[in-house]
């Protein structure tokens, strides 16, 4: 299952003593995809916080908590602990696929071998949610949320994209709350430039 390195077991318990929370168990779960992977949450909670489906890890000194949905995608995973110049603080190498389904796997290779790429140059980036039946469920985040280009970037360019290298899919869903990004000014574009043009 999911192994604990001796840094990351070191700084979790000198958390755990310096916030006076001695017996409480780390709580590791996934809680969406994102551009590089899965998104986890790491948390302490008390014993009783335990849930009937819950895996349970030892890690000498503290337990582990992973939920039955998460379990199968930590198996094989490490959390680490790392101090460095460039990266600090917990980091979880996951061998597992972000995603199981064939055509999920193949919008996923489209997003980060041509569309992020593209987007990346405005600040953007696309992640996808899912992919049921023949829809694939997307989100724009960093510049290309609440872009006014975002309508043209999405039916020119992603839509185009997604549609050729996977032509099972049919339609792309924009899931984004375009009201609520940093560039909240949104409105569908009649033209323009998007970052595929």
């Amino acid at each position: 299952m999911l192994t604990i390195t001796d840094p990351a077991q070191k700084k979790i318990l000198a958390l755990l003593e310096s916030q006076g929370r001695q017996g409480s168990a780390l709580r590791v779960a996934i809680t969406g995809r994102g551009p590089g992977g899965f998104q986890y949450d790491l948390r302490f909670v008390g014993g009783a916080e335990r849930g009937p489906q819950d895996l349970v890890v030892d890690a000498e000194g503290f337990q582990v908590f992973i939920d039955a949905q998460s379990a199968p995608n930590l198996k094989g995973a490490t959390l680490d602990f790392v101090e460095g110049i460039n990266q600090s603080g917990f980091k979880i190498d996951n061998p597992n696929s972000i995603w199981t389904d064939p055509r999920a796997k193949a919008v996923q290779q489209v997003i980060d071998t041509r569309i992020n790429p593209g987007v990346a140059m405005h600040g953007g980036y696309v992640t996808l949610l899912d992919v049921k039946g023949d829809v694939a469920y997307i989100a724009l985040g960093g510049g290309c949320q609440g872009c006014g280009m975002a309508d043209v970037t999405l039916k020119q360019g992603i839509e185009v994209m997604i549609r050729e290298a996977v032509p099972e899919i049919r339609q792309i869903m924009d899931t984004t709350d375009h009201a609520g990004g940093t560039n909240p000014f949104y409105q569908p574009s009649k033209g323009g430039q998007s970052p595929f043009a």
